[in-house]
């Protein structure tokens, strides 16, 4: 049976231990398992997978980006295309008035060359940077490309991460976003930013759900401090 829970108070949260943090991160292991997918090497597009993801389901927002793939062989020529052939493109993935001229002041941003392969070696916090002074850019779109690009250890918050880690202690609750990617970063274990982030995601979809979670068929109601709130 679903039951309501809300968050541990403010006041109560304290950071987790490194333990708490592994005993998490086995347990979801156990349920989902290891990702088998890696980084993919190409942080251009998933910068660009990621403007189209927004405010859509994954469905719409894979039709657009082939669909964009599709009509220009690259991705200067999406840059130098006329905004409205690529909101043409683009259009099944929703709000593409918008998104289109998103991507095309990101292309025009990153300027020449068109290429941000330069992020695999640099300083993250150089990286991050970059990325979130650009049009339309913030932490969780850098965290996107740089986590799946090529595995760096900055894991993307989406709502379902945040509701996770916030029930069960793992992130402070009412924390802004910031301090979200900033803190989640910090307590994921090395080499484990992609597959911790896939698991909560996975959990967060199937089980932790945010208005009526399934807490009594949770494998990991045991260890969850919200659990009854």
């Amino acid at each position: 049976m679903a039951t309501r829970i809300a968050t541990i108070p403010r006041k109560d949260w304290k950071r987790p231990s490194a333990r708490r943090v592994q005993a998490v991160r086995q347990r979801l292991r156990e349920l989902y398992g290891i990702p088998v997918i890696g980084p993919h090497g190409d942080p251009l597009g998933e910068l660009v997978l990621t403007v189209l993801s927004q405010s859509t389901n994954d469905r719409n927002r894979d039709v657009a980006f082939l669909r964009l793939r599709s009509r220009f062989a690259s991705w200067e020529e999406v840059r130098a295309a006329p905004v409205a052939e690529i909101e043409a493109a683009i259009r099944p993935g929703g709000i593409s008035k918008v998104k289109s001229q998103r991507i095309h002041d990101i292309l025009e941003a990153i300027g020449d060359p068109l290429d941000l392969e330069w992020m695999r070696d640099a300083p993250l916090a150089e990286s991050q940077a970059y990325l979130c002074a650009l049009p339309g850019v913030g932490r969780k779109t850098a965290a996107c490309v740089l986590c799946f690009s090529f595995g760096l250890p900055d894991v993307p918050v989406d709502t379902h991460v945040s509701r996770v880690c916030t029930r069960l202690g793992l992130l402070r609750p009412g924390a802004p976003f910031e301090e979200l990617h900033n803190e989640l970063a910090r307590i994921t274990p090395e080499g484990a930013a992609l597959e911790f982030h896939m698991n909560l995601l996975r959990h967060g979809r199937r089980t932790c759900h945010a208005r009526s979670p399934d807490c009594g068929g949770c494998a990991l109601a045991r260890m969850c401090p919200s659990r009854g709130i």
